[in-house]
């Protein structure tokens, strides 16, 4: 694992899903090269869909915007080495009435 501490920036997770999320990170970080933040994406996206259900989406960028409407208890957003990520379930459509 890496030895860089993950800051979160913004956050509305339970704490162990927060560490879940910052594990995951570390450890596609381990398997994948850092520019291949579609490769960190996807590893933990599979990740939080095994553990949590599916439906989960994942950024991951040194620079991006972005604009959504998640599920209540299910978004993270942090910094660990060089890279953010972005981690929150989408509502689905027949709840979002």
């Amino acid at each position: 694992m890496l030895e860089g501490k993950a800051m979160i920036q913004d956050t509305d997770m339970p704490l162990k899903m927060q560490i879940q999320a910052m594990a995951s990170a570390s450890q596609a970080l381990d398997h994948y090269d850092v520019v291949d933040c579609k490769s960190i994406a996807g590893h933990i996206k599979k990740d939080f869909d095994k553990n949590y259900g599916s439906g989960w989406q994942c950024v991951v960028g040194k620079n991006f915007g972005c604009f959504f409407t998640h599920s209540e208890g299910s978004f993270i957003y942090f910094k660990l080495e060089t890279l953010n990520f972005l981690i929150f379930k989408g509502i689905s459509s027949s709840s979002s009435n």
